[in-house]
């Protein structure tokens, strides 16, 4: 006969069994919102933009602005390139003149930016100049058009009118380079193969500048640039890292990276570089124009980004002590532009760029714009043409990968390799500061409590518990992990807690209910790499301190990872190989077996932003990362 004891124990063990239908609801109980991790988020990275120091003298800071130059070329835009195509010439075919209006001539080049992937550019020559003249860069932004695009025209041959030289570059991804793949997110791709996508960005305009430095008509010593947008970027970081530029006009293309701490999002990948952030802010950036002349034109009610009155107090006011340094106040101007005052490049800016330029490259004064609408030309008659094989920017990154080949890792340099992947993830570990119950629950036989971890860095991640009321103290814990958040795991849950198990549903930073404001653009990954940072390096950190944690609270007798996806699968084995020997086993489901499968199946950077960080595949692929955790690895 069965005592009453057994029966109620078998009773409890019955009432433990669960399925997926009945733990979802307690995964999807909601443990903290969006909206604060996305304050978490910014606030760490505000913390870890570079401050603009006054120095003492002018001699102070010319010295330090040319330490941050060759820092900022070295470290950010040039890392990982080959010194030949960093120390190419320009390479500008001249590809003959085409029919232009009264006052100016017009002629097509087409140049490499590297080897296999080329651009275009429209020179406008000014009629009737004598010896050498000024010259002035446009450099442009998200026009589909591209240089072809109505104002920029209008401004171009305007310039030519006033005797300048006015070279006019055609954008990647716009106009003739206008691809999918040419879309700027591709150059993720690049970073990933180990080479500085932002590279590609300013070697291109860094040659228009060398091909404008080199022209028998131009004065190399009265060259500005210009340019709206990603245009106005361009023109903030070339004239700031290039001496060579005597006057600069960036129209609402940049901010400063203090202004993440407020609305302000970010641009695409290459104006928020890899690591440029680690190095120097934009406030330093503008601030090494000095004494050089600059006029920064933001517009009033922006409707895309930079609105005026958001920049000011970032890139302005704490820049014009830098000029007066050297004496030389009057050389920064500000202009917000109120006709129309939305994001443009129209009448009222384009005089002030004339006013501008005129007044400081020695040029006569400008009073009126001279009407251009009858020599604007469509798109097909300001075509160079492409070279054949012409490559995209994904494919120079998938060209560089498909050399990339990954030894196996020899027990004797495991230390040494883990040295490097904590390298390339820039990764610290931390700490769990707090972990707060949020929810809980203990019925039926099943016992669950809703965590959110709070970190020494100031993040945080989320998980929520699970297990039987009969599962025996220091059994097994499972740590599960899902690309689409813990409450696409009831399955996998449920079933380790069946067989006995604690399991921790856990969500790391920007996974499931520990995510941002949703944003139509990676913008968090983006902010945090500029800065130096690595989200797989941070998520990689929160998920060994959470184990860490449940270890200690729970006194597992073994401790493993159920992942799911290919972010959760690298997110598991980089913890791993970080720690090896802490868990008993790495399971992942739907993974991959290389992340050349990424260039393979031409993955786009949202899906997995994380994964697409510089370097690591040139030093690792899931084998290597697997073979460094010295546990049972199964991808």
């Amino acid at each position: 006969m069965r005592t009453p004891s057994l029966l109620a124990a078998m009773a409890g063990c019955l009432l433990a069994q669960t399925t997926p239908r009945s733990v979802k609801p307690f995964l999807e109980a909601p443990v903290q919102t969006p909206e604060v991790t996305e304050y978490q988020v910014r606030q760490f990275i505000v913390a870890r933009i570079p401050r603009l120091k006054l120095p003492a003298t002018a001699a102070e800071w010319t010295a330090e602005a040319s330490r941050l130059r060759e820092r900022a070329l070295n470290q950010v835009f040039f890392h990982g390139w080959p010194p030949e195509w960093v120390g190419a010439g320009h390479g500008f075919e001249d590809h003959g003149l085409i029919p232009a209006g009264q006052g100016y001539r017009l002629r097509k080049f087409r140049y490499p930016i590297v080897p296999g992937f080329y651009t275009t550019a429209l020179l406008y020559e000014p009629e009737g100049r004598m010896g050498k003249t000024a010259a002035i860069l446009n450099l442009n932004g998200h026009e589909p058009e591209g240089k072809s695009t109505e104002y920029i025209q209008k401004r171009c041959i305007n310039q030519a009118r006033q005797g300048y030289y006015a070279l006019n570059l055609e954008w990647i991804g716009m106009g003739e380079l206008a691809a999918r793949e040419n879309l700027h997110y591709w150059s993720a791709h690049v970073d990933l193969a180990g080479m500085a996508g932002s590279g590609l960005f300013y070697i291109a305009m860094r040659k228009g500048l060398d091909f404008l430095a080199s022209h028998p008509g131009v004065d190399p010593a009265r060259i500005g640039v210009t340019g709206l947008s990603g245009g106005g970027w361009q023109t903030a970081v070339l004239s700031g890292l290039d001496p060579r530029v005597a006057v600069a006009i960036p129209n609402a293309g940049y901010l400063s990276g203090l202004n993440y701490g407020g609305r302000e999002g970010i641009g695409d990948n290459e104006q928020s570089a890899t690591d440029l952030l680690s190095v120097l802010d934009y406030a330093h950036i503008t601030a090494m124009r000095a004494p050089r002349p600059t006029l920064l034109i933001y517009n009033a009610e922006d409707n895309c980004c930079f609105r005026a009155p958001r920049i000011r107090p970032f890139l302005f006011e704490p820049v014009l002590p830098f000029f007066a340094l050297y004496a030389a106040a009057k050389n920064l101007e500000w202009y917000e532009n109120l006709d129309p005052g939305d994001h443009n490049y129209q009448l009222d800016n384009r005089m002030q760029s004339y006013r501008f330029f005129s007044t400081h490259l020695g040029m006569p004064p400008v009073t009126a714009e001279s009407p251009a609408g009858a020599d604007i030309k469509p798109a097909d008659q300001l075509k160079v043409g492409l070279p054949d094989g012409q490559l995209t920017l994904f494919e120079v990154g998938r060209r560089q990968a498909m050399r990339i080949r990954h030894d196996d890792v020899a027990p004797a340099g495991r230390g040494e390799r883990r040295g490097v992947l904590r390298r390339v993830l820039r990764y610290r570990p931390v700490g769990v500061e707090a972990a707060y119950v949020m929810t809980n629950s203990n019925s039926r036989g099943l016992e669950t409590v809703g965590w959110r971890f709070d970190f020494t860095n100031g993040l945080s991640a989320s998980g929520v518990m699970l297990r039987a009321t009969t599962a025996p103290a220091g059994g097994p814990a499972i740590v599960v992990l899902h690309d689409g958040g813990r409450a696409e795991a009831s399955a996998i849950v449920s079933d380790h807690v069946n067989r006995g198990a604690t399991v921790l549903a856990l969500d790391t930073l920007f996974t499931g209910s520990a995510d941002t404001i949703r944003h139509p653009y990676p913008v968090h990954d983006r902010m945090l790499a500029c800065i130096g940072e690595r989200a797989l390096g941070l998520r990689a950190a929160q998920l060994a301190a959470v184990t860490g944690w449940l270890a200690a609270r729970y006194n597992p007798r073994e401790l493993g990872i159920d992942a799911t996806g290919p972010r959760s699968q690298v997110l598991s084995l980089t913890a791993g190989a970080l720690d090896p020997g802490r868990y008993r086993f790495i399971r992942a489901r739907d993974g991959w077996r290389s992340l050349g499968r990424i260039y393979e199946d031409r993955i786009e950077y949202q899906k997995c932003p994380e994964l697409f960080c510089l370097d690591l595949f040139k030093e690792f692929d899931i084998g290597q990362l697997a073979a460094l955790t010295e546990t049972v690895a199964d991808h």
